[in-house]
């Protein structure tokens, strides 16, 4: 008997060791979670990665033990009394009322291989001051002249306008202002049709071009809005390892992405990070008069609001003349630390922000522990939902807005390839809406998914693995249990 054990994931709520016999119709199991949740069968929309249950059969839904299963829908008593008008059910609504109820992304229509850059640009759209910074740039787009740098700023800019209206769009003018400027990305192959590319390179030639045409804000120094929220400074220092008479040589890096080396001692993003830190290079020394070895060693001076790690995947293989993808699982977390990347000086500068964090844990910890009895399970809930909050902390230091002031970040999007080569196979793009709920954007097709499911993105086999991943700052709430005036409950967390 084919019988599951999963859990059911209905708003905030997670109900864990849910039993589902599919050998039972559908309307069996609908039943259960009446009797779990109060909410009618009529009314709930079930999913499992897409898939919507349908009341006479499992075809569509592919259950195993332990997975997550979300639903939607509303219980009796929750149900508007007189409605203004008439209430529609999210099992009723087409696609679009869909996507507006549950604020989804508007999907972007494949155009012939064009994944790669759906799934850039809906990875991208996840960093709310690259849109603001996009509404500043006045230019229009020139199909037939002008520079690409300006076509392609104005095209992104008008795309993401439209993609707010929640309709699947066709990205026809993104897709011809990127083939102008790189007649790369418009390969066609035997039967005429556009090639895959890599999207990693389209990331970079889309941020390189944004890079010329966004302004900063005000209060910055820097160039642009892309350096001011995602440029990351290294100190460098290259020093040859085969006589003392050489003085190192010192310079300063700067970079728009932190790349996350994979080899076989590699299973977790940060010791892939730290490995960046050190390579050994061979070149020309004058001291020696001969090629010889160097360590170059690097720190991280500046750290963005927004981080861009890609995953080193693929390597050329001249015989076959593609860039075979590296399989390995390299786990990946929801928050990452970038503190022990830094400079000793650098570390001292983040240390202030990171002790406002830590008594915020604690705190965290205390209440679920006393209030709820969970302890720290819940606490991390309480902080992930705490990342939606409208009011926190500024987490930029304040000589350098859109700067990182505590090395915490928070996961916010994820670009993936399946397939062997980064020339061929398929880029999905997965975005989290809100608290632990995260949008899996695959072309026109956008559906929920739990974060467990991102999770799983981390390599291993011929899946969905993580190529790109865009953490963004963790957020400090102002509002985080401070003593009120004329009141003792709560101890006052604020640091000086």
């Amino acid at each position: 008997m084919p019988s599951f054990k999963i859990k059911v994931k209905w708003g905030k709520e997670v109900f864990q060791d849910v039993e589902a016999n599919t050998d039972e119709e559908p309307m069996v199991f609908k039943a259960q979670l009446f009797a779990l949740t109060g909410v009618q069968p009529e009314r709930q929309k079930v999913m499992l990665k897409g898939a919507i249950l349908t009341d006479s059969s499992w075809d569509k839904v592919k259950l195993r033990d332990g997975a997550m299963v979300l639903m939607m829908g509303t219980k009796d008593e929750d149900m508007l009394v007189q409605p203004v008008e008439k209430t529609k059910f999210i099992e009723d609504m087409d696609e679009r009322e869909l996507s507006k109820a549950m604020d989804m992304p508007a999907g972007l229509q494949n155009l012939g291989n064009t994944c790669y850059m759906n799934a850039t640009v809906q990875c991208l759209k996840t960093v709310p001051e690259l849109r603001t910074a996009l509404t500043r740039f006045g230019g229009n787009v020139s199909l037939g002249g002008g520079q690409d740098a300006d076509n392609l700023t104005a095209a992104l800019r008008d795309l993401y306008t439209t993609m707010d209206k929640g309709n699947t769009v066709p990205p026809i003018i993104m897709l011809q202002v990127l083939h102008n400027a790189f007649p790369r990305f418009a390969e066609r192959g035997e039967g005429g049709g556009y090639q895959q590319q890599d999207a990693n390179e389209c990331w970079v030639e889309i941020l390189r071009m944004l890079q010329a045409k966004t302004t900063p804000t005000e209060s910055s120094t820097k160039a642009s809005a892309i350096e001011q929220f995602l440029g990351i400074e290294c100190s460098s220092e290259t020093k040859c390892a085969e006589t003392e008479g050489e003085e190192p040589t010192k310079s300063v890096e700067k970079f728009l992405q932190f790349s996350c080396y994979i080899d076989k001692d590699v299973k977790y993003l940060h010791t892939g990070l730290k490995n960046r830190l050190s390579e050994n290079i061979e070149k020309n020394s004058p001291t020696l008069g001969r090629d010889a070895q160097y360590i170059k060693s690097m720190a991280i001076t500046r750290l963005p609001g927004y981080i861009t790690i890609q995953m080193v995947r693929f390597h050329f293989k001249q015989k076959e003349a593609v860039n075979a993808k590296v399989l390995k699982d390299v786990k990946f977390p929801v928050m990452l630390d970038m503190f022990e990347m830094c400079s000793t000086e650098m570390q001292d500068r983040l240390r202030p922000a990171r002790t406002q964090f830590k008594a915020y844990e604690d705190w965290n910890v205390e209440q679920a522990s006393t209030v709820k009895g969970k302890g720290k399970t819940e606490a991390l809930r309480a902080e992930r939902e705490a990342q939606d909050a409208d009011e926190n902390e500024d987490w930029w230091f304040s000589e350098d807005v859109g700067s990182s002031n505590s090395g915490y970040y928070i996961l916010q999007a994820v670009l993936t390839h399946k397939g062997r080569s980064s020339n061929s196979g398929h880029y999905v793009g997965w975005v989290r809406q809100k608290g632990d709920t995260w949008l899996k954007c695959d072309d026109d097709e956008v559906s929920p998914v739990h974060e467990e499911d991102v999770l799983k993105l981390s390599g291993g086999g011929d899946w969905h693995t993580a190529y790109l991943l865009v953490y963004g700052p963790r957020k400090l709430p102002k509002v985080r249990g401070q003593k009120e005036a004329g009141s003792d409950v709560t101890e006052d967390m604020q640091t000086s």
